[in-house]
């Protein structure tokens, strides 16, 4: 769970420091669109090349190099800000490139979902999920509550500074004590690795992708789109909250970051419920693949609409908390069905699809940018919940929970 903690930390700063360097700065809502999603444009590139990757040397190697790769950009991001916002824009990407998610992340994601696949048997596949991934969430927790401070006592630069330098202590933790599969840990008996590798995938190395056979699949298309109308709300929310909570509930920087905070705590709990409800239906022989994604689609869809009506700021918290605690039902439906359909070539349909997820987060944090200079914060929840009822119906027809690729 640790490297997916830490990415988000990283992510989840910028939506917080935007604020004061907006100021400084002196751009409008259009350039801080264009600033939150230039990331993703480093972030598209690496998404097929890190599943490949990762499928056929190992995941420690591909995550750790993507934990050293966005650390440094980190760090070098104020140092960009001040020289101009074409450097800015170009550092930004540079992140990209190692880091995500949404949920997910450059290289990382593809690497994780290779992992995962060798590490955890299908009994206990979505509440593994669910659980490593919860980081994300726990991860945004940290950078939305210690942002603020950082901000106020040494200003927003020491943001970058701070949590960029944690990546020198997680890499060493991980050369030390991660391994790319089972096959590989010294420290584990030969009843452990039994274990593992009787509920698991097979481990031999991909040698060769066949790109025609995946894409001409169903499910596979299915995937692509779902993780696009997913990811559209998810990055929105991701980039955008804070800027909403100070905009229109009119809450400080400090008060905005502290009650960002509820939506990600109601997320690692829920994913981590729903993960427990996965595995059990799963273990009495019934199918999560419709129900538990169809929860991460129409909850979303159903507590955004609520946000055109609420007259509190309460209940606006409230709704953004439920809105993304359903979405974080997604783990156990969108999140493991790479592993379901193509196991053994989990990294590259995480890549394919989050390649579409990614293309969510540049048009959709950019759109939102321009679309507050001409309309409104409902017309931005209204785009999102039409993808999510997109996506739904796509899932729900052409979706399976079965093995479709060898």
């Amino acid at each position: 769970m640790q490297p997916v903690c830490y990415i988000f930390v990283l992510q989840v700063n910028m939506s917080i420091a935007i604020l004061p360097m907006s100021k400084e700065f002196n751009w409008n809502s259009a350039t801080v669109g264009l600033i939150q999603s230039s990331f993703f444009w480093g972030y598209l590139l690496t998404q097929i090349l890190g599943g490949i990757w990762a499928d056929k040397i190992g995941g420690k190697l591909v995550l750790g190099f993507g934990v050293v790769w966005w650390s440094v950009a980190t760090i070098l991001t104020p140092i960009a800000a001040k020289i101009g916002l074409p450097f800015l824009l170009i550092m930004r990407a540079f992140m990209g490139i190692g880091e995500v998610g949404p949920a997910l992340l450059g290289v990382a994601m593809p690497a994780m979902n290779n992992l995962l696949s060798k590490w955890i048997p299908v009994s206990e596949r979505s509440r593994s999920l669910a659980l490593v991934y919860s980081g994300m969430y726990l991860g945004s927790v940290t950078g939305l509550a210690f942002s603020p401070i950082l901000i106020h006592k040494f200003g927003w630069p020491s943001v970058f500074y701070s949590f960029g330098s944690l990546g020198s202590i997680w890499f060493a933790l991980w050369l030390r004590k991660a391994y790319s599969s089972p096959e590989e840990d010294p420290e584990l008996s030969k009843e452990e690795k039994k274990l593992i590798m009787g509920g698991s995938i097979s481990k031999e190395p991909v040698k060769v992708i066949p790109w025609r056979l995946i894409l001409s699949k169903a499910p596979v298309w299915a995937l692509i789109i779902s993780h696009f109308c997913h990811n559209w709300g998810t990055f929105i929310l991701l980039t955008w909250m804070p800027t909403y909570y100070n905009q229109v509930l009119n809450f400080n920087l400090t008060e905005s970051g502290l009650l960002c905070v509820l939506p990600w705590l109601t997320m690692a709990a829920f994913a981590n419920i729903g993960g427990w409800i996965a595995d059990t239906l799963v273990s009495r022989g019934l199918s999560i693949t419709a129900i538990m994604q169809s929860i991460g689609f129409l909850g979303p869809a159903f507590f955004l609409t609520q946000l055109s009506y609420v007259r509190t700021p309460a209940m606006a918290v409230l709704c953004m908390a439920c809105s993304q605690g359903s979405d974080a039902f997604s783990q156990s439906g969108l999140y493991s069905n790479h592993q379901d359909i193509g196991p053994r070539y989990a990294g590259v349909l995480l890549g394919l699809s989050n390649t579409a997820g990614v293309l969510a987060g540049v048009f959709g944090t950019a759109a939102t940018g321009y679309i507050l200079q001409r309309g409104s914060w409902d017309d931005v929840f209204k785009v999102s919940v039409a993808l999510y009822i997109i996506g739904t119906l796509v899932w729900n027809l052409f979706s399976t929970g079965e093995k479709i690729l060898d």
